[in-house]
């Protein structure tokens, strides 16, 4: 795999390629969006565990992880790592945003107390790192965490978590928006299936990040 070459869209079949990153570790973070309690408890409905088994599959045999390297590689650089988290602040949820209270899948309610509103173990933040919680797709939307990586100096946000066609692509086309550099991590992220995993990548890359995965995100930046 070469991420200056995989995950092309129409649009840029015949590009030339991407010059090479360049990510300073003082202007550069790790967030991870979303790999919560709740997306990981299997169904109690058989034919919705089945559904979605392979997802559960990549979960735990590699976004997790992966992930978690990753994670323990920025702290041992003393890289920021962040976290962003789907939770409503009210008990009955009123101040979820629309999408959320929409009927379907996409209904959530998650009082941020609740254990399946927690971020999963393998994951979870360590002492005095930043956790932003929202009730929006996007993790800047919702939160005050633009105004954090500005103050923290940050140009590169490096993205992991899920779902990759969902809250992951809104926060990219924020950060992206926003002037923000975004390197996308492709084994540390995950949709519904495979097939809306690698089409939302198709769509983002290079134009709105960089699509990358983890052994080439940590040789390119020597950590």
């Amino acid at each position: 795999m070469n991420w200056k070459t995989d995950y092309r869209s129409f649009y840029y079949e015949g590009a030339d390629e991407p010059p090479d990153l360049s990510l300073a570790i003082g202007e550069t973070a790790l967030l991870s969006i979303d790999v919560q309690n709740i997306y990981l408890t299997p169904s109690n409905d058989p034919i919705e565990k089945s559904r979605w088994a392979p997802f559960h599959k990549r979960m735990h045999e590699l976004v997790i992880p992966a992930t978690a390297k990753l994670q323990q590689r920025f702290r041992q650089h003393k890289i920021n790592v962040l976290h962003a988290r789907i939770a409503c602040l009210l008990e009955n949820g009123n101040d979820r945003s629309l999408s959320q209270k929409k009927p379907g899948w996409n209904y959530l309610l998650l009082p941020k107390d609740q254990e399946d509103a927690q971020i999963v173990t393998e994951l979870a933040p360590h002492e005095g790192e930043i956790v932003v919680t929202k009730t929006t797709d996007s993790a800047l939307t919702g939160t005050n965490l633009r105004l954090i990586l500005h103050n923290m100096g940050i140009k590169n946000v490096v993205l992991t978590g899920i779902f990759t066609d969902q809250c992951i692509s809104s926060t990219v086309r924020s950060l992206a928006d926003e002037s923000f550099n975004v390197i996308l991590v492709e084994d540390c992220c995950a949709a519904g299936t495979d097939e809306l995993h690698h089409k939302e990548l198709e769509i983002l890359n290079m134009i709105y990040c960089h699509v990358i995965n983890s052994k080439e995100l940590l040789d390119l930046m020597g950590i």
